[in-house]
This record gives C-alpha cells, sequence and structure tokens, in this order.
C-alpha cells in the first residue's frame, strides 16, 4: 500500500510599505523560522501559505495593498495557495470592512497581533527571540525600529490610529540587536520610529536619544548609524553635538516638515512655525557644517491657496535642503483634517508636487556638480548592469541619490567601503572611480 506524502508548509511573507513594516515582517519570518517553518519573503517560489503584511498611510499604499490582497485571494479561489492572512496597517484600520469584502482571506490581524497570527500557525511567540532578528535587507544593513507608535495629533496623519500611542524600546534592547546584527555582519544601521525624537519620554522622563545614540555607537562592528523620521517641534538640539562627535553618526538627517507657510502649519497642528523651523536649520548647519538634511513635505492640504504654496516654493528655494520627497494630500477617515473638504483637485496637487521637485532637481543637480573632485567613502550595496551601486553617509538606501563606479576597470565587493573620487555628477546619481 502506498503511504501518503504530506507537503511541509512553505509560507512566502510579502510586505507592502514603509521600512517599519518591514521590521515588523522581518520579526515575524524569525518568529516563524523558530518553529520550523521555511519562510520566503517577497517570493515568486511556490509558498501554499501567504501572509500580506498591509500599509495603510494613503490612498494609492491603501490601493496597493486591496489588490495585492485581491491577488492572491484569486490564486487561493484557484489552488494555487492553501492559506492567506493579511496583517499590517491596512487590517488594523479597516478589519470588519475587509472581512466582508474579501471573505477568502483566511484571518485577520491587527499591527500588534503577531502572537495571534503566530497561534493560528500552531506556532509559539517565542521571547528569547527578542533581539535576534532575520534581516532581508543586503546583509551590510538594517533597519532599528527604536520606538512604536506617535502621541503627535496631525490633522492628516493617520498613523496613530493604526499604531497607537508612542511606546519606546529599552536601550538595553536596541544594543543586544545592534551587537546580534553586527556579529553577522550589518555595518549600517537606519534608525526608524514613526517620531525618533520622543524616543525614552515614556521610559526615561527625558528625551534619551543622544543616550541612545552615545550606546549604538559604542556597538563594536556598527560603522554608520542613520536617523530617519525625526519630528521638528522640540527638537533635541544636542543629537546635533553626538553627531559630531561620534563618527559612527552619518551626517544625514531625516526631518519631515510638511509645509513652510504659518497658516498651513497651525491647520496641520505641526506645532511650530516656519521661523522656528529656519532656527533649527540654522542650528543644525551651524553644529554640523557637512550635514546633509533629507526632507518631505506635503502639498495640497484642504485649503491650501496659491499663495500659501508660493511660500513652500520659496521656502524650498531658500533652504536648498539636500533630499526632498514630497507627498500628494490623501483624506484619511477619523483624522481631523477629514471633517473639512478636500478642496484641491488631483490635477493641481500633482502639478504642485511636480513643481517642488522641479525646484528640487535643481539643488540637487548644483549640489552634486560641487561634489566633483571629492573624494568620499563610499558604502556598495549592489552590482546593476555595468556599476557597482554604492552610497555616501549623505545617502540612506532606496530614497537617496547612488554613486555608480564602472565595473569594467574595478572590482568592488558588495557590502564594503571603497574611498570614490568623484569624477561626474548628474541630478541624482554621482559617478566615481576607485582611489586605492
Amino acid at each position: 500500500m502506498k503511504s501518503k506524502t504530506l507537503r511541509k508548509d512553505k509560507i512566502n511573507v510579502i510586505t507592502l510599505g514603509c521600512s517599519k513594516n518591514l521590521v515588523d515582517s522581518e520579526d515575524m519570518i524569525t518568529q516563524l523560522r523558530g518553529n520550523d517553518y521555511e519562510v520566503l519573503h517577497d517570493s515568486n517560489d511556490d509558498a501554499n501559505i501567504v501572509i500580506v503584511n498591509t500599509c495603510g498611510f494613503i490612498d494609492l499604499a491603501k490601493e496597493e495593498s486591496v489588490n495585492t490582497i485581491l491577488q492572491y485571494a484569486e490564486v487561493k479561489k484557484e489552488g494555487g495557495i492553501d492559506k492567506l492572512y493579511v496583517t499590517g496597517c491596512l487590517s488594523q484600520r479597516y478589519k470588519d470592512d475587509l472581512e466582508e469584502e474579501i471573505p477568502e482571506v483566511d484571518a485577520y490581524f491587527g499591527t500588534l497581533e503577531l502572537p495571534s497570527l503566530l497561534a493560528k500557525l500552531n506556532a509559539d511567540y517565542k521571547h528569547e527571540l527578542i533581539g535576534e532578528r532575520s534581516i532581508t535587507t543586503p546583509m551590510h544593513y538594517a533597519y532599528l525600529k527604536i520606538s512604536e507608535g506617535c502621541n503627535r495629533t496631525c490633522s492628516f496623519c493617520a498613523i496613530p490610529l493604526m499604531r497607537g500611542k508612542h511606546i519606546s524600546q529599552p536601550i538595553e534592547r536596541l544594543v543586544k540587536q545592534a551587537q546580534n546584527f553586527a556579529k553577522h555582519g550589518v555595518k549600517e544601521l537606519m534608525l526608524i520610529a514613526q517620531e525618533l525624537t520622543y524616543y525614552g519620554l515614556d521610559l526615561y522622563k527625558k528625551r534619551a536619544l543622544p543616550e541612545l545614540l552615545h550606546a549604538l555607537a559604542d556597538v563594536e562592528g556598527i560603522e554608520w548609524i542613520r536617523l530617519h523620521y525625526a519630528y521638528p517641534s522640540k527638537f533635541p538640539v544636542e543629537i546635533f553635538d553626538v553627531m559630531k562627535e561620534r563618527k559612527e553618526i552619518c551626517n544625514y538627517l531625516d526631518i519631515p516638515l510638511q509645509h513652510a507657510n504659518n497658516d498651513v502649519l497651525k491647520r496641520m497642528r505641526r506645532q511650530i512655525t516656519r521661523e522656528e523651523t529656519v532656527e533649527l536649520i540654522k542650528i543644525a548647519r551651524e553644529k554640523v557644517p557637512n550635514i546633509a538634511i533629507r526632507t518631505t513635505f506635503l502639498v495640497g492640504y484642504p485649503g491650501e491657496t496659491e499663495e500659501e504654496f508660493n511660500d513652500l516654493c520659496e521656502f524650498v528655494q531658500e533652504m536648498k535642503f539636500e533630499r526632498v520627497g514630497v507627498f500628494q494630500y490623501s483624506h484619511e477617515e477619523d483624522t481631523s483634517a477629514h471633517k473639512v473638504e478636500d478642496d484641491i483637485l488631483p490635477e493641481i496637487k500633482a502639478e504642485r508636487a511636480n513643481k517642488i521637485m522641479e525646484i528640487q532637481q535643481e539643488i540637487s543637480f548644483d549640489k552634486n556638480q560641487n561634489k566633483i573632485g571629492q573624494i568620499l567613502p563610499v558604502l556598495f550595496d549592489r552590482k546593476e548592469g555595468e556599476y557597482f551601486v554604492g552610497r555616501t553617509e549623505y545617502d540612506s538606501p532606496e530614497v537617496d541619490n547612488e554613486v555608480l563606479v564602472s565595473a569594467k576597470n574595478n572590482y568592488i565587493r558588495i557590502g564594503d567601503y571603497a574611498n570614490i573620487k568623484i569624477i561626474d555628477a548628474e541630478d541624482y546619481d554621482l559617478y566615481g572611480e576607485v582611489i586605492q
């Protein structure tokens, strides 16, 4: 008599959205592998269980998440997979609606329900794995989420609805995680949170990001530490002193400003004025003269007039930030801005976003031209076509400038640093050659 062969479950985790979601997926993968599951990430390989980690930030992200769920629901109907689970921000925010509209999904879970998801898969939440993480990025860099949630009350933002109140991770736990990363070859840490500068207020009754930075800079093997998502209001300027003192802290700050017109900032509930913002940037550049400041702006906020938008354009031109991104306003349910009319036409929002980026493109080109002839340390992420592709300390993966070095006459090991002389520059790319 022939014995029946049971197929071992294989799980594919699909991650949508930001780097904070990626960290959640990596934690999930670590727990599942700790329970002896074979787990893939964003893979096209054959897997019989799919977990979609969704984003619910703005309309485009929500649309991508829903389309991905529908895609795998169809695969399930056709027998291509056995089980489909959904987790993350969209599931946290719209669980009831999703259960009604896409019943093919076996179960929906919120952002803080990893133990429940694991239980559904007959897996245990292993506390001994806290501090361990299977990274899905290239092995030489990793994201380190130092806190969860946000206590800010920005009128346009739904993140507190999906992520809850701010909760800091203890310094000791973060140091342990950094040490584990370093043991496995990680050289660069990207510190992320919904709000970096709030770090420590809940645990230590003070803003403790400077203390955390010193502790992480002491971790052997970690050579670059990069700061993402810092709120400008009541910014702890002593961070710039740590940045200047510790070579491990990159001269880089991601600080979303959102707008520059005082009336719009007030309607956005940003708790800061244009004048205070200018003073903060001035302090940053005085304390760390070669700092690269990345910021993002939000255009098309309800009631944004041409005059208010022109104020923003003038601000971008005046401040000459190293890196700029732009979002178009998305009318989000249950935010305070949702109570007013979304009165800016989509085509106007798009025009305004394009105009900001056109201004920034010229600024970026000029700044890159000034780098020609400089010799800069570059960390190399990958080989792509005829080039090795890397980044300076002034650039974060995927969102900032890249340095391209011809692979024809050079060899660089991925994950290594090299001193590169910049020989040419475009709007968002630098070209260089290895200096032996």
